[in-house]
């Protein structure tokens, strides 16, 4: 156990800096999406059983742990949209990957404020 924690230490510190942890951060990203996207297929789904089964399963989004996750989820989605536009100018205009740097740094600066605005909305009802 210890050496299969060891060796994914070495694997998320392989490199470090930014372009290593905007590649993981952008993966880890993008499966939240996709499973909540698995999950909300999930859950029009349950329509076909009853307007009961589909309401009572969306009153789940209300718990505060629904909501926690919530807010991750924003973080993902606005994340992996502003991520994938630096990687894309940097796929078109190879010259800009020196650049690459400061512009995730920038994708940081955008995603965390937007992050907290949207969280502060979706948690106030937990508080209020």
């Amino acid at each position: 156990m210890g050496q299969a924690i060891a060796s994914l230490w070495k694997g998320i510190t392989y490199r470090g800096r930014e372009g290593h942890y905007a590649f993981i951060l952008h993966r880890v990203a993008g499966l939240g999406v996709l499973l909540f996207l698995i999950l909300h297929v999930f859950d029009i789904f349950l329509v076909s059983f009853g307007e009961e089964v589909f309401n009572e399963f969306l009153a789940l989004y209300t718990h505060p742990v629904a909501r926690v996750l919530e807010v991750g989820l924003i973080f993902g989605v606005v994340y992996h949209a502003f991520n994938g536009l630096r990687i894309i100018i940097i796929d078109f205009w190879p010259r800009t990957t020196v650049y690459s740097r400061q512009m995730w740094w920038g994708v940081m600066a955008v995603t965390l404020p937007i992050t907290a605005v949207a969280g502060y909305f979706t948690l106030a009802p937990i508080f209020h």
